[in-house]
């Protein structure tokens, strides 16, 4: 068994990654919602990135819901 001060540690890391989680998310709908440069190279470059934007976002929503979860169970 934890004891309290173990149990709000967990809580208060797992708190702190789901608002870093939810503040990575945020930065990339942002960047998303800027649309693409004028410039063709750098919107090449932007398109590029697009595709690592989107892994990251997914791998963060599928966290965040993970974390939500638990946090969730533990009251």
């Amino acid at each position: 068994m934890i004891s309290d001060e173990e149990f709000e540690a967990e809580r208060t890391k797992l708190i702190n990654k789901r608002d870093e989680l939810r503040a990575r998310i945020d930065k990339i709908e942002a960047d998303y919602r800027e649309g693409l440069d004028a410039d063709s190279e750098e919107r090449a470059q932007q398109l590029e990135n697009a595709e690592v934007l989107e892994g990251i976002a997914k791998a963060a929503s599928e966290e965040l819901q993970r974390i939500d979860k638990v946090l969730e169970e533990m009251g």
